[in-house]
């Protein structure tokens, strides 16, 4: 039997994903085999492991810290939005169905066994394992058959330690008003609080956290200082949306309402030279020095989107001075149509922004594969990135066919596009993959940023391109060196009823 601990938060974004890749961390450092587990993920970021099935990015990450290989079994039932009232639901890594939120809260409670299921199997090989939750335990019209916060520390009988988001205001509220609503077996459970994000003199917060020890009846273990760190973070309330330019290199991302795996571009960030902006609006826009169209878990409104808020215009003016770059949904929109003939989106066809050669057709069945190999060759701008070697995975419902003309016929449907990149020959600036984590190859990140700068007349100083996975290891490590200053590390280790490691 494994060791188990749970952190939950008092609120979405409270910290959660980080305190428990910090955890992981920490118990790999010191011996241990450690998994991280979340039985129900919300999120348009995902993954697609060896085996082809898909799981949230957020437990990748973990696995990343723990040091293993990404596995389903550690995030068994993933949610992906399609509207603001439906998601995707995807158990054990391959689509079910399309869900309301309504009939997937009547359905959920008929997935426990495979969340049993799945954290069994990470028991046969970890001595601990973290567990995270979503949201916050008190949310009382969600309690019924909770699955994923107190319902699944039940489960698996598992202490909990509570993390509230002093950044956002209220820190001792949110701790203190959780505490209240729970019922007494859940509160039961907590056994250590922690501040999050903290700038400033903890002296300062010592009379609120006697209080709240003598209200809540539950030690505070930590208070965490506000961490500057380049890792991954979930999808919907992340701060790296509000960058303004600055770098030599400007680059923009659309962020789409829908925009998913916006973690291919996290590497350009790394790039001290370089601004990541995500845009919104064509005021936003400016004139970058390339655009990126992200993946989208809905590609037609997206374009629609695009469309009607005048961005779609103001990239196509664009691009006949400057790259634009596609990914996925991004690449399926650059295209001269796409047809949606199972209403797995929105039904009928739709015309896309003709600056590719390529059609799309949205198909029920969604390819899952890790892929790897070399670039092929490309012309134009990014000419440079030619024969780079790749490893990345496919995650999409389109077939994507080549059509020169973009004038599309029956006949184009039986030919399938091998490219892994492809660029307009009509437009060099224009290019289009399915590959997400294309750009996580320090070289041909590299390649495209040195373009980009040969193209403005201005240097890039050299031996600034770490290898990016190089890079992520040093993040975890600069990660658990702050929980261990900052957690009482023994409370902890006590807490999951293991000898404290010297």
């Amino acid at each position: 039997m494994a060791k188990v601990i749970m952190v939950q938060g008092t609120m979405s974004n409270a910290g959660k994903s980080l305190l428990v890749a910090g955890l992981c961390r920490i118990f790999k450092q010191d011996g241990y085999r450690v998994a991280p587990f979340k039985s129900q993920n919300m999120a348009l970021n995902s993954f697609i492991t060896r085996e082809g099935l898909e799981m949230g990015r957020a437990q990748v990450m973990q696995a990343e810290a723990a040091g293993i290989t990404p596995m389903v079994c550690m995030n068994p039932i993933l949610l992906k939005p399609t509207n603001h009232t439906g998601s995707q639901v995807i158990v054990n890594g391959e689509v079910l169905r399309n869900m309301s939120a309504k009939e997937y809260f009547a359905y959920k409670k008929e997935l426990i066994p495979e969340i049993k299921k799945a954290f069994r199997k990470l028991e046969e090989f970890a001595d601990i394992i973290v567990i995270e939750g979503a949201g916050s335990p008190a949310e009382i019209n969600l309690k019924q058959d909770d699955i994923v916060n107190m319902g699944m520390a039940r489960m698996v009988d598992a202490p909990v330690l509570l993390v509230g988001d002093i950044d956002r205001g209220g820190v001792f509220a949110q701790l203190m008003g959780t505490l209240m609503l729970l019922a007494k077996e859940e509160k039961e459970r907590v056994k250590g609080l922690i501040i999050n994000k903290f700038r400033g003199d903890k002296s300062i917060l010592d009379p609120g956290i006697k209080m709240l020890e003598e209200k809540g009846k539950v030690p505070v273990i930590g208070v965490v200082p506000y961490m500057e760190l380049a890792l991954e973070d979930e999808d919907s309330l992340t701060e790296r949306f509000n960058k303004k330019p600055g770098g030599l290199i400007d680059i923009v991302v659309i962020r789409y309402p829908r925009i998913s795996n916006f973690t291919d571009f996290n590497i350009f960030e790394q790039i001290p030279e370089v601004t990541v902006r995500y845009v919104t609006s064509v005021r936003e826009l400016g004139h970058p020095d390339l655009i990126f169209l992200p993946g989208s878990k809905n590609t037609m409104g997206d374009l629609k989107w695009m469309r009607q808020n005048g961005l779609e215009a103001a990239i196509k003016k664009l691009a006949e001075d400057i790259p634009v770059f596609g990914i996925c949904g991004g690449y399926q929109m650059l295209g001269c149509r796409i047809d949606d003939p199972h209403a797995m989106e929105e039904g009928g066809c739709i015309r896309g922004m003709e600056l590719l050669p390529v059609a799309t057709v949205l198909q029920k069945k969604k390819k899952r594969c890790q892929v790897e190999g070399v670039i092929d060759e490309l012309d134009g701008i990014f000419s440079g990135i030619s024969r780079c070697p790749f490893k990345g995975y496919e995650i999409h419902m389109g077939q994507t066919v080549y059509h020169e003309a973009c004038d599309v016929s029956e006949d184009i449907y039986s030919s399938r596009i091998g490219n892994n990149v492809v660029f307009s020959a009509n437009n060099k600036n224009v290019y289009g993959s399915y590959i997400h984590g294309l750009f996580d190859q320090s070289n041909i990140a590299h390649g495209i940023v040195q373009a980009l700068a040969n193209k403005k007349g201005i240097k890039i100083e050299d031996g600034i391109f770490e290898n990016y996975q190089i890079f992520k290891e040093k993040q975890y490590d600069k990660l658990a060196e702050t929980l261990r200053k900052y957690l009482d590390m023994e409370v902890i280790y006590e807490i999951l009823g293991e000898a404290y490691l010297e």
